[in-house]
């Protein structure tokens, strides 16, 4: 009997874990999910951290997201947004740091602010007292609905770039800049001191931003003693030839360029330095 009532215990406890209230370690897809994008930017990165709710047949914006009020921007946490480096955001000095995105959706105008609370659960306790800043943007109409929640990075340059929110039919962003001429051509200026010059980085940038071209050439033509089979580097030489006007020198160097290119077996070089080619021939 003892024996007996021993088996029926452990039969019961078998039977109350297995359970639906008692299952352990069971997930679920999330309603929300979390998504962090990462991009490098400037001179170091730009990340943005969200949660992502579906329409699911609703309409959005002026009912589930009213028109007006503080909204989080997407679900669960407020989405947090982070500049690895000093930036302006529409304008406004933002300083590296994150911060947490809100925003107050309208018909025809939507509010942006960045707070510098980071611990709140959705819009709950926000206070404009903690805002770094705010601007405003312009929603446009899209011609297709977008089912999820979306942020994403767009056009970007060396030192600019979009970031967009798509919901429903709504597209709407904002521009992030930052200042970093000074401070390159500052690094380029140190690290020229030193053993190892950089060049070909340095004649890079001097060509990309129209600055000082004879100081660039001068520098090609280092990079091009240092690595001679380089086909890469002639090939910025020829280019930074051709803006001073040197045609005849820009074909020679893209001339040999190209045939440094075929032997190495990228295409690509190939056909940048044809068309250099045709072009300095005008």
């Amino acid at each position: 009997m003892k024996h007996l009532r021993k088996i029926l215990a452990c039969a019961c406890v078998a039977l109350v874990f297995a359970t639906p209230g008692f299952a352990q370690g069971v997930k679920t897809p999330a309603a929300s999910p979390t998504q962090i994008i990462n991009q490098d930017f400037a001179l170091s990165s730009i990340s943005v951290t969200y949660s992502r709710p579906a329409m699911k047949g609703r309409t959005i914006f002026g009912d589930l997201v009213p028109y007006g009020e503080v909204w989080r921007t997407g679900a669960n946490s407020p989405t947090k947004i982070k500049f690895g480096e000093d930036v302006t955001v529409n304008g406004k000095a933002v300083p590296a740091g994150e911060y947490a995105l809100y925003t107050i959706p309208g018909k025809d105008q939507w509010t942006f602010i960045l707070s510098k609370k980071l611990t709140l659960w959705g819009a709950s306790g926000y206070s404009p007292a903690d805002d770094l800043l705010r601007f405003t943007a312009v929603p446009q109409e899209l011609p297709f609905n977008i089912e999820n929640f979306t942020i994403l990075f767009g056009s970007q340059t060396a030192n600019s770039i979009e970031v967009q929110l798509l919901w429903a039919n709504v597209i709407v962003g904002f521009d992030v800049k930052a200042d970093i001429d000074d401070k390159i051509l500052t690094s380029i200026e140190t690290a020229m001191k030193g053993e190892k010059k950089p060049y070909f980085q340095a004649a890079s940038w001097y060509y990309e931003k129209g600055l000082d071209l004879d100081k660039a050439l001068n520098w090609a033509n280092e990079a091009v003693k240092a690595q001679p089979d380089a086909y890469y580097i002639e090939h910025l030489k020829a280019k930074i030839q051709l803006k001073k006007g040197d045609k005849k020198g820009a074909i020679a160097s893209a001339t040999s360029s190209m045939k440094k290119a075929e032997t190495q077996k990228n295409p690509d070089y190939v056909a940048l330095n044809k068309k250099l080619i045709a072009e300095a021939s005008k």
